[in-house]
């Protein structure tokens, strides 16, 4: 159509911290879900839209940023999304309970002294029998990358120096 400007691509992805933040000219907020794919139209925090168009589907993150092909950059913001947190009274306990999601190849958010995993209530049931503490939360998923995530590269791309004693494939 004579007249309508084609739609703005984000063509490169960067993590939190190898992009300008400050130059940002826009957001999109996203869930999980959403954060983890190549090819898709999002719409921007600002009633915009770009045409998100990598090579391949990266894992982002909120903090990341998305280039335009101007150059003009896109910060994605991690959308809040229902969540159980579980906790556990000591560290065995807490690994068994790590063990079970994941041996379930539960999507799963590990931190400290917390897993955290979209609701289910099978789940929950379960957890709570092996003894878990479990409570709902409203907060951004992160989850752990998979096991099976190509070897020799990181499941969430970035770039940058390491001074270590030991070789590792990063």
């Amino acid at each position: 159509m004579p007249g309508v400007a084609p739609m703005r691509r984000a063509i490169h992805h960067r993590p939190r911290g190898h992009w300008p933040q400050d130059a940002a000219s826009g957001s999109v907020t996203l869930d999980f879900d959403a954060r983890h794919r190549r090819r898709v139209r999002l719409g921007l925090d600002d009633g915009g839209e770009i045409l998100l168009d990598l090579e391949r589907a990266v894992p982002m993150a909120g903090g990341d940023g998305l280039e335009l092909e101007d150059g003009a950059w896109i910060a994605v913001r991690a959308a809040p999304e229902p969540l159980l947190e579980i906790s556990a009274a000591d560290p065995l306990l807490f690994a068994r309970l790590a063990w079970h999601l994941g041996n379930r190849h539960v999507p799963t958010e590990i931190g400290v002294g917390v897993i955290r995993i979209r609701p289910d209530h099978v789940l929950e049931e379960m957890l709570i029998r092996l003894g878990a503490l479990v409570c709902s939360a409203q907060m951004p998923f992160q989850p752990e990358g998979g096991a099976y995530d190509e070897p020799g590269k990181p499941s969430h791309d970035h770039h940058h120096d390491h001074a270590h004693e030991y070789p590792h494939d990063h």
